[in-house]
């Protein structure tokens, strides 16, 4: 059994080869657009993602902009309840 799974193994690759020989004019036509097809979906799948490492650049800089805006609003709160306690004890 074991040498029919080699042979099998060694045979299909040689078929195929033979078969892709005697491929017609419209056969390659289809391979050629599909090639075609195929980079094209690679050149706009680069693309996408050259904007979403944009984006990601994006979301980052705007969540570093909402931490610092975050701080600088505790900090205004906690010296506006400074001054309040301060203003009560007086």
């Amino acid at each position: 059994m074991r040498w029919m799974g080699k042979m099998l193994a060694v045979v299909v690759p040689v078929v195929v080869l033979g078969a892709c020989t005697t491929l017609s004019d419209q056969d390659r036509a289809l391979l050629t657009a599909a090639s075609q097809n195929a980079e094209a979906a690679k050149q706009q799948a680069a693309q996408a993602n050259a904007a979403a490492q944009q984006a990601l650049q994006a979301a980052q800089a705007a969540q570093s902009s909402a931490a610092a805006a975050a701080a600088d609003a505790k900090a205004a709160n906690e010296k506006a309840d400074r001054m309040f306690q301060r203003s009560l004890r007086k």
